[in-house]
């Protein structure tokens, strides 16, 4: 008699707002289902979120794809007395009786807020395995930041669910090396360092570093004082003839827009606040530089698709204890000011030469560890490993 295969079901539960993600076009075909393991695919928002599932469908390949929702929502954390866990189990009851109807095999967090503490109280009920990928060192990057009296509280608030869903999970994956500090203060094991599943299809090497006539920068994030770009602009003042394109919106969209018009940079700064994450990797080896401007421990997405296209990146030392994807000499590290920037800049446009070596060795460390194959084939691994 034939053995009939049962499907393997996925379950990610997810506190992002997918739609805006879809609305800036981050769309990364099968970013949920690496590898297309599963046959069904069901992602519980813990919003009330109702993101296209058709252009969703994407981040699943050919598995089947359901949505639910199960909303927090601003009241919980005040009825929750600040997310306490054990004034959310409530809460997070109809969330396990959806997961005991869906039967996942694994489940997944990305990120770990609410969705983790959601997630736990699901493996503890069902057994089912549970993998949860941390994007920020929470330490530094939420509590470490905090400033008004709201974000201390909540990223203080957050602290208990954090570490109960980590302590449930079966395999932790910090996406990026400073996150591991993170993890060992709190003795949370085991874990493996799993870089962030990127563009598999349109990012493309860049093959020639010459400067056609004037040399053409870009910089990639959203725009708020963690990864502001005033020393860019500062250090563009004193390079004619060189022009910038800023890809991204913020905060400081608006301000950054008067300083380049009051520095008489208007016809050389162009700002888009929006493109499609397809159109950007494309893009990119029409660039001679990268160059960018962050305050935070973590690489950032936008920095890792410049290193994989071999395109040369510019970008500030931080305070603090140093990017350590920055090893190697993939990046420029400048002082984070606008001679740094200027002096920087200036070098690498004089010397093709010194271009070519630092985008070719970039784009070398980068296939190694960051390109969408060599990602996505360790996170298919990973859930393997559960399936068997």
């Amino acid at each position: 008699m034939a053995i009939v295969r049962k499907d393997r079901v996925l379950l990610v539960v997810l506190s992002d707002r997918l739609s805006g993600l879809i609305e800036k076009g981050e769309i990364t075909p099968r970013y949920y289902n690496p590898g297309e393991l599963f046959h069904e695919v069901h992602l519980l928002l813990t919003n009330d979120d109702a993101p296209d599932t058709k252009i969703l469908q994407e981040t699943v390949g050919g598995a089947r794809l359901f949505v639910h929702n199960l909303p927090a929502g601003r009241s919980l954390f005040w009825k929750s007395a600040c997310w306490r866990p054990r004034l959310l189990r409530n809460w997070a009851l109809s969330g396990v009786e959806m997961a005991r109807r869906i039967r996942p095999d694994v489940i997944r967090c990305y990120g770990n807020n609410l969705n983790g503490f959601l997630a736990a109280q699901m493996r503890r009920a069902l057994g089912t395995p549970l993998v949860i990928s941390l994007h920020v060192n929470a330490d530094e990057d939420l509590r470490g930041r905090a400033k008004t009296f709201s974000e201390r509280l909540l990223s203080y608030a957050a602290l208990g669910i954090e570490e109960e869903s980590l302590r449930a999970a079966d395999l932790v994956l910090p996406v990026y090396e400073p996150i591991v500090p993170y993890l060992e203060k709190r003795r949370i094991a085991p874990y493996r360092v799993c870089y962030n599943f990127l563009n598999a299809t349109d990012i493309r090497r860049k093959s020639d570093y010459r400067i056609r006539s004037n040399a053409k920068l870009i910089g990639v994030g959203r725009q708020f004082a963690a990864k502001n770009p005033r020393n860019v602009l500062s250090a563009l003042k004193e390079l004619p003839g060189v022009s910038l394109t800023l890809v991204g919106n913020g905060p400081l969209h608006g301000e950054l827009r008067s300083l380049a018009a009051k520095s008489g940079l208007g016809g050389r700064v162009v700002f888009v606040p929006r493109m499609e994450n397809d159109a950007l990797c494309r893009s990119l080896p029409e660039y001679d530089l990268f160059v960018a401007h962050s305050e935070f421990f973590e690489i950032g997405k936008a920095v890792l698709e410049a290193l994989l296209a071999g395109l040369p990146v510019v970008i500030n030392r931080r305070q603090g204890r140093p990017v350590p994807e920055f090893r190697d000499g993939v990046v420029r590290l400048v002082p984070d000011s606008p001679e740094g920037y200027l002096s920087g800049i200036r070098t690498l446009l004089a010397n093709e030469e010194a271009r070519r070596q630092l985008g070719t060795t970039a784009w070398t460390v980068a296939q190694g560890k960051y390109a969408p194959a060599v990602t996505e084939a360790v996170y298919a691994k990973v859930y393997r490993s559960f399936l068997n």
